[in-house]
């Protein structure tokens, strides 16, 4: 079975650093395209960051863009955040995200979500 298991989640200080990781199972990690979206109450979920498998752009939304790095070891099927000048307005469930191709079709996979809050 597909899973994907996010950790790292926390209570940071503004200014501070976290490293989000999800672990993965039960599909091809390395050829899969791995992704980070978070969600605000109220709020839409957005995409934070993408790392294709190989040959692509990773991506990343403004708003983060200078302060997060998104990362994988493709040997330990893991994909990391790493979070760093963490802003209240960072606050949100961050949630791994897995693309990858099966049988001909293309299938999208979510974890249950890690909370991140920033806050003094």
């Amino acid at each position: 079975q597909v899973q994907l298991v996010e950790s790292g989640g926390g209570l940071v200080q503004p200014g501070g650093s976290l490293r989000l990781s999800c672990a993965a199972s039960g599909f091809t990690f390395s050829t899969s395209t791995m992704s980070w979206y978070r969600q605000a109450p109220g709020k839409e979920r957005e995409l934070v960051a993408g790392k294709p498998s190989a040959g692509g752009t990773t991506n990343y939304a403004d708003s983060v863009k200078g302060r997060f790095t998104i990362s994988r070891d493709n040997a330990k099927n893991t994909a990391y955040l790493q979070m760093s000048s963490l802003k209240p307005e960072d606050t949100a469930v961050y949630y791994c995200n897995a693309r990858f191709q099966r049988y001909g079709l293309a299938l999208t996979y979510w974890g249950q979500g890690t909370q991140v809050t920033v806050s003094s």
